[in-house]
């Protein structure tokens, strides 16, 4: 993977253990070799990402819509910064430019993100793995969620690997980097589906 979507909250929580998993993430990812492409912002985790892979040479890129840059959200310092006009255009740029996703604690705009990720890998949009880290249990319930959706048969067996789940970023990490795509809807029988 020469570059991971990283998603993440925008707020920072009072528990320090999220902003310095965050500066961890994006630290380790540059050291690594991979570039960070996120959403642009210079608050919460989502700049603690960016600062942090900054700081150890790595490359960040920023994808931010117009209405965050007008409320001066917009992180300046960037390897590049892309300005686009929706959430919906900036979600398709993550897709373009990275080869995988890392999704850290978050509110609804990282799920959002990783929600369509994983959509976009079960119809077929990508074949890029899609992590999960599961930092001091905050995704445990999302977890047990997603179990559920395949236990009752909203997810098919073929796709119950898509998310990659682990609570330490090296173990998730090669768990994506040796993820097999699945077999996408799109490329599915009538029997299987």
């Amino acid at each position: 993977m020469k570059r991971i979507a990283v998603y993440c909250g925008s707020a920072s929580p009072a528990d320090t253990v999220y902003i310095e998993t965050a500066r961890m993430v994006g630290r380790t990812l540059a050291e690594r070799g991979i570039g960070v492409v996120y959403g642009g912002g210079k608050l919460g985790l989502m700049g603690a990402v960016a600062d942090a892979a900054l700081d150890a040479g790595g490359e960040v890129i920023g994808v931010i819509p117009q209405l965050l840059v007008n409320a001066e959200v917009a992180h300046r310092g960037l390897t590049e910064l892309h300005v686009v006009e929706t959430m919906h255009e900036r979600k398709a740029h993550f897709t373009e430019l990275a080869d995988g996703f890392l999704t850290l604690p978050g509110g609804t705009g990282t799920m959002d993100e990783l929600w369509e990720a994983m959509s976009w890998a079960q119809l077929g949009y990508h074949a890029d793995p899609v992590g999960l880290l599961n930092t001091a249990g905050f995704y445990d319930g999302l977890i047990e969620f997603v179990r559920h959706m395949g236990k009752v048969g909203f997810l098919r067996p073929q796709h119950q690997g898509i998310l990659l789940i682990d609570s330490e970023l090296d173990g998730l990490l090669d768990k994506m980097a040796k993820f097999e795509p699945t077999v996408p809807i799109v490329k599915m029988t009538r029997e299987q589906l």
